[in-house]
């Protein structure tokens, strides 16, 4: 009898673990890769059997390897206010994960490929969930590659080739006009690559482009007024605007988030956007080209942007290449205030077009207050409550009515004031990463947790390599750093171009409008401040570190390389030039030069 119990007892034990299912494999519901098939609802409706079969336990979606196509016409709508993006809505989202945990969804090598304007990847209010082994992309990019056929300088007039993937027309106005399923761009903008290295060109920046009164001389082949005596035969041209509606992966409100071994190859905006997320971690995330492609850029905007988030930021072995932006850029966000309703009662406001309509802060959140002239620390203070001001809901609202715990001084409303919440400011871990042959900058950072940046390539940033921001002015980015260590890395040949902020090879650079009444740093502090050693520099040029506001900096042990691979051209002709700099070390570093201490250090208080 008892051996009878027990075998029963067994075989109850086998069907439970038969019914626990916790790998769900798209093929057992019909969704096959290479089929061109759009499986969308298919998609959508067995993550929301997982949400109701498994209700927050371990589970995972596996994906068989090859491509799968999603079009906009059975997309998922989403009102979704994305941070540094265009606030266009609704969404068409391909792939939405909303208010999930423990879901991990492995690719196994799966190509996920948008044809149209959408968002492949959204991920809201998820906790303790991996994204891994898969990679995004675009069948017809907003970007339209165009090679250089023949350039004739006496004549203004340049012959280039479109990409045979590309979908254009000539309109009545004869603009060259570039189209997808349901979107059309007009390029104004293009960024220059060495077609034999993939380096955006020297000195060339954000160049115009022959896109107005065109001719056709062939299919894909355009004749155009178009004067540049830079770009030579051969040299490829992004063909560009400037939105940015969607980032290829986007993430808002998560916990505990991995993504690993995951690449975006083109997105029409980040490549990855996170915001109020805390704890993300990246192992081998990448932007960058795919293998065999015959593409020269990846995304629209930065590689990878963190806004408002909190925990610790890791991102590591990565690869970022060939972006309309920096690899990476961690920030907050100053909202300025326009009244003063009562002593303890103020109105804030998202200030930059392209930030606002999401939540900014809540009870209990520590924020401090900071002149926007000096960008000086006023007082700090703590949220009792907060609610829009301008709408019903937090989605879309620009201004909030914030209720403090201590009283504030009534100047604070004259219009030269700004508000950071302190409560959304993560510390950053960046390594073995290698950046290269992007447009404008390598790296940013703006928080005032601990920075970490090491062992990581810098490879023609084409600007700064690195920078240290902060601005309440313009882009109303926060916030001040006080302890950064970058150590280890590889520097080649940054600065070939000129961009906002682009002062050295390392720049520390907030943006202060009236610096000369400033009477604290914004960057550093007495005991913590900047730490650069260990670190080679190869360059052709001149400036290795620029710092502004800034208390304490220690520069030792590096390694500085010149080279003659371009003709040095920055204004700034000083290895290391301060404005309002305390507390310089400069010691133990080896210059493959004759480095003067009085020729090449200037400072500027």
């Amino acid at each position: 009898m008892r051996i009878k119990n027990v075998l029963i007892t067994v075989a109850i034990a086998i069907g439970l673990m038969a019914c626990s299912k916790d790998v769900y494999k798209l093929s057992d519901y019909g969704i096959y890769p290479n089929s061109g098939e759009d499986y969308t609802e298919q998609l959508a409706n067995l993550i929301n059997t997982i949400q109701e079969e498994r209700e927050g336990k371990p589970t995972t979606l596996l994906f068989e390897p090859g491509d799968y196509d999603f079009y906009p016409d059975k997309a998922i709508e989403r009102e979704y206010y994305v941070s540094n993006h265009d606030q266009d809505n609704p969404k068409k989202v391909a792939l939405v994960l909303e208010d999930i945990s423990n879901l991990t969804i492995d690719g196994q090598g799966a190509n996920l490929y948008m044809n149209g304007r959408m968002l492949p990847i959204a991920m809201i209010d998820c906790e303790n969930c991996t994204l891994k082994n898969l990679s995004v992309d675009t069948r017809v990019p907003q970007i339209t590659q165009a090679t250089i056929v023949e350039n004739n300088i006496s004549e203004g007039i340049i012959i280039y080739r479109l990409d045979p993937t590309c979908k254009y027309r000539v309109d009545n106005d004869n603009r060259l006009i570039t189209y997808g399923d349901n979107w059309e761009v007009h390029p104004v903008a293009g960024i220059a690559f060495e077609g034999n290295s993939g380096h955006i060109v020297y000195q060339t920046s954000d160049i115009a482009v022959g896109t107005n009164n065109v001719e056709e001389k062939e299919p894909y082949l355009i004749k155009a007024p178009w004067q540049n005596e830079k770009l030579k035969e051969g040299t490829i041209v992004a063909l560009r605007n400037y939105a940015r509606p969607t980032p290829g992966i986007f993430m808002s409100g998560n916990k505990n988030t991995t993504i690993e071994d995951v690449t975006v190859h083109y997105a029409e905006g980040m490549g990855l956007l996170a915001q109020l997320c805390e704890n993300i971690t990246l192992d081998g995330f990448s932007v960058s080209i795919r293998e065999g492609s015959n593409r020269y850029f990846t995304t629209q905007a930065d590689a990878t942007h963190f806004s408002a988030c909190k925990g610790k930021i890791t991102s590591v072995n990565g690869m970022y290449e060939s972006m309309m932006d920096d690899a990476i850029n961690v920030h907050g966000t100053y909202l300025r205030i326009t009244e003063f309703l009562a002593p303890n009662q103020v109105v804030g406001k998202y200030m930059h077009p392209q930030a606002y309509g999401f939540y900014w802060g809540g009870m209990g959140d520590s924020v401090q207050f900071i002149k926007s002239s000096t960008m000086e620390l006023i007082s700090g203070n703590v949220i009792e409550s907060i609610e829009p001001y301008d709408m019903e809901s937090i989605s879309g609202a620009k201004l909030f009515k914030i209720t403090l715990r201590y009283e504030v001084d009534k100047d604070i409303a004259s219009g030269d004031y700004g508000v950071e919440n302190l409560e959304w400011t993560p510390e950053v871990y960046f390594a073995d990463n290698t950046i290269r042959n992007n447009r404008a900058r390598g790296s940013l950072f703006s928080t005032p947790k601990n920075v970490v940046v090491e062992r990581n390539l810098f490879d023609h940033t084409s600007g700064t390599a690195i920078l240290l921001c902060g601005d309440c002015n313009g882009w109303f980015e926060t916030g001040a750093c006080k302890s950064v260590i970058i150590r280890n890395n590889h520097f080649i040949n940054a600065l070939t171009n000129m961009f906002q902020f682009t002062n050295a090879i390392i720049s520390i650079y907030p943006e202060i409008p009236n610096l000369a009444e400033q009477k604290l740093y914004f960057h550093g502090g007495d005991n913590e401040g900047v730490v650069i050693e260990n670190n080679t520099f190869e360059t052709f040029d001149n400036p290795i570190v620029y710092a502004k506001s800034l208390n304490r900096l220690q520069f030792k042990g590096n390694t500085i390389i010149k080279n003659n691979d371009y003709p040095p051209f920055h204004w700034n002709k000083k290895a290391f030039l301060f404005e309002r700099v305390i507390n310089v070390q400069i010691e133990n570093n080896c210059f493959g030069y004759d480095f003067n201490e009085i020729e090449d250090i200037e400072y500027r208080n």
